[in-house]
């Protein structure tokens, strides 16, 4: 058994260091609203710290789970942050999606001070972190990564390497690439099914058994058809990361298309104050436009 940090405890990161407790690891928490971390320790057990450095001293693995790129430089490399603490050779595993080129730059900063840094991002949604079910896109080095694979375990279904550091990164840009494009030809595939009339949950059952498969149609085509969005992965959180796929599209000469438009409809929703909605809200966006017209 590990003793780990984990910083960082919302949706995502309040489950996944629960799992890592329920395996028997012995866990320090922080979390910027000291009432997360009370209530996690009041869950779990552990022991909650007052600054991600406190948090990290001692750690052989410090995991983080927090906003944006900036967030992990506070928590990592910030006055309090959990560098100034770790012990040489430690690792630090960040689960926050962020670009390719703050994963580079914490990794050399890492290296820097005789630490190791692993670009963690994750796919499977708030249910997937409850479940214990992510599947994570690593990128960094394959000693450090070794000795962390086994601690992400107790929340994965998947875990694997993909490259140097910010391969992660990318990785995790081309499933929100892959993601944004099928969720928006399911909305638009369940609103000519609406505007036709159909049964749409037979039709959903009828074509999820074949070519038009996907998990998105599994876990979110019927609720997209009843209209109901107030969960899951916001509208706010996937601009966010689009906004991330299209900056490297540009910096690597990519052509993305689909995804700048797709883009653009989620601005629109939150343009309607609907960011914190659910992706699949693209459908709304398409009925409303029916009804306005």
């Amino acid at each position: 058994m590990a003793r780990v940090a984990f910083i960082g405890l919302g949706v995502m990161g309040f489950p996944m260091a629960g799992h890592l407790a329920r395996a028997g690891h012995e866990v320090v928490v922080f979390n910027r609203t000291g009432a997360k971390a009370e209530a996690w320790v009041a869950r779990h057990g552990g022991r909650l710290a007052a600054t991600p450095a406190e948090a990290a001293a001692g750690a052989e693995c410090v995991f983080a789970c927090v906003g944006a790129d900036d967030d992990v430089r506070q928590v990592a490399t910030g006055a309090q942050g959990a560098f100034v603490t770790m012990a040489e050779g430690a690792v630090f595993v960040d689960h926050t999606t962020t670009s390719a080129a703050l994963a580079e730059e914490m990794h050399a900063e890492a290296r820097s001070r005789g630490l190791h840094f692993i670009d963690a991002p994750v796919s499977g949604g708030q249910q997937g972190a409850e479940n214990g079910q992510l599947t994570i896109m690593c990128g960094g080095e394959e000693e450090p990564y070794a000795r962390a694979e086994p601690l992400m375990r107790a929340y994965a279904k998947q875990v694997r390497l993909m490259g140097p550091a910010g391969s992660g990164q990318r990785t995790k840009m081309v499933n929100q690439i892959c993601i944004a494009g099928l969720l928006q030809g399911l909305a638009e595939g369940i609103h000519f099914a609406l505007r036709n009339g159909m049964d749409v949950d037979a039709v959903l059952d009828v074509i999820s058994k074949g070519a038009a498969q996907s998990w998105q149609m599994d876990n979110r085509g019927h609720t997209m058809a009843r209209g109901e969005f107030d969960f899951g992965f916001a509208v706010d959180w996937m601009r966010k990361d689009l906004g991330i796929c299209l900056d490297e599209a540009r910096r690597a000469g990519a052509s993305l298309p689909v995804t700048a438009l797709v883009d653009q409809f989620y601005t629109q929703l939150q343009q309607r104050g609907d960011g914190r909605l659910d992706t699949s809200s693209l459908v709304k966006l398409l009925e409303e436009k029916i009804s306005e017209t």
